[in-house]
Formats: structure tokens, C-alpha cells, sequence
């Protein structure tokens, strides 16, 4: 069995002065797309026909979710696929980028759903435990946040020491790269944001008077390449060769 490969940090040069090393990063990628204005406008129809006339999920502080109205599959909408499609690509190069080799593994599109924010309304933190990566692709907003940012937590905050301590509320540790609670991301239409599945986000609210946050969310799932037999391991077979019970 092949052990995985680390990386060394280089040593300091005898005298040097202290200096922090960011290890252990967090992939989060970020593609600015030129979505088509016609292509938009239709896709933009279609969300709302598909609303309807609800407007939360149920609780009027909460942004309407397609997941939880029956609205989960748009990759297999024709108004959507050729989008879809393109959002897959992105994904696949955010997966050689990290070092994934594509003749061995295969993604798939598990659930693919809009999400209409009105004014006021959230989606509150959360990850996603039945995937492995995520994305976000925005057919709305300017890029100032103001119709609510991308919110992002780290899931261990190691560099605080002392735990609860970036959280603030007048303690000793100030502000600064190494203790940051979160990471927002503002939407602009035709960015697509890529992040690990497992880490904790939420919509914060949309404080955009006349403007309809819009976006569609992604989760991929990563198996095997069908070729693969036997499979690597820790990497699911390909459902190809999988048996229904």
C-alpha cells in the first residue's frame, strides 16, 4: 500500500525573524463565468414558474430552496443542462487542481437546485454529509454584497489557542489572517464558487430592497472511474457496478 505524501516546510535561516506559515489550506475556488443575457432571461422564467407563488421555505425569514419543494434535478432540464454542463467542467478542473488524477475517478451531479432569496430572508449554516464537493452559481447580483454574501466557517479554529476565543466579544485576541471566524463571498451573476461539501456555510440576509437573490446549488459526489476494477481504495465503485437490494 502506497502511504500518501506530505509535504516538509523549509527551515529558517539561522537568525531570522519569526514567521507565520499558512498549512493546511482550504480549497475554495471561484470562477467569474459570461453567462448569456437571452440563456439568463429563460432560466430566470423558469425559476419562477417552478415557484410559483411561495416565496420562503415555509418560514418567511427563509429563502425558497428547490431541495425542499420538489425542484432538485435541473441538470436534467433542457433550459439548464447546456449550463449544468459547463458548471461540471469547472468542477473537474477545480479537481485536477488539487491533485485528483481524472482517468481514475468519476463525478456526478447527486442534486442540483435553485435558491430564490427575497429581501430579508437567509439560509441558515449548514453543510452538506451526503456529497463530497459543492458549488454555487449565481444569476444575480453586483458583487457588493448587499443581497447577501456567501458565508463560510472553518471547521477546527486551531490558530485561537484557546477555543472560543476568535469569536470576539472584547478578549485578548485581536482580529487578524490567522483567527478569521468566517470568510464571505458576495454574489455576482456568472460566478461559480467550488468548495468541499463538508464545510459549514449560510446565505446571510438579502439586505437588497428591490433585488431577488438568485442561484443554483450543486452537489457532486465522487466515485471511481468505471474502468477502475478494482477500485482505489477509500473511492466508491462506480454505481455502474453497483447492486440494487
Amino acid at each position: 500500500m502506497l502511504e500518501p505524501q506530505g509535504h516538509s516546510l523549509p527551515l529558517p535561516a539561522p537568525g531570522a525573524q519569526l514567521q507565520l506559515q499558512p498549512v493546511f489550506p482550504v480549497a475554495l475556488a471561484q470562477v467569474q463565468l459570461r453567462p448569456d443575457p437571452l440563456d439568463l432571461a429563460v432560466q430566470l422564467q423558469a425559476l419562477h414558474a417552478w415557484r410559483g407563488s411561495a416565496s420562503s421555505n415555509p418560514d418567511p425569514g427563509c429563502a425558497w430552496t428547490g431541495d425542499l419543494n420538489g425542484v432538485w434535478q435541473l441538470q436534467r432540464e433542457a433550459v439548464f443542462a447546456p449550463l449544468i454542463a459547463e458548471l461540471v467542467l469547472q468542477a473537474h478542473n477545480y479537481l485536477e487542481q488539487l491533485g485528483f488524477d481524472r482517468r481514475q475517478v468519476a463525478l456526478h451531479v447527486q442534486r442540483c437546485w435553485p435558491v430564490l432569496s427575497e429581501p430579508g430572508q437567509v439560509v441558515g449554516r449548514h453543510h452538506h454529509p451526503n456529497a463530497h464537493l459543492s458549488a454555487v452559481y449565481y444569476l444575480s447580483g453586483d458583487g457588493s454584497g448587499r443581497c447577501g454574501c456567501l458565508r463560510f466557517w472553518p471547521r477546527h479554529q486551531l490558530n485561537e489557542l484557546v477555543p472560543g476565543m476568535a469569536v470576539g466579544h472584547g478578549g485578548p485576541l485581536r482580529d487578524s489572517a490567522w483567527t478569521q471566524p468566517w470568510v464571505d463571498v458576495a454574489p455576482r451573476a456568472g460566478l461559480l464558487v467550488l468548495f468541499p461539501a463538508c464545510l459549514d456555510h449560510a446565505v446571510l440576509a438579502n439586505e437588497a430592497e428591490d433585488e431577488l437573490r438568485v442561484s443554483i446549488s450543486l452537489d457532486l459526489v465522487l466515485t471511481a472511474a468505471r474502468e477502475a476494477d478494482p477500485p482505489p481504495e477509500y473511492l466508491a465503485p462506480h454505481p455502474a457496478h453497483w447492486h440494487p437490494v
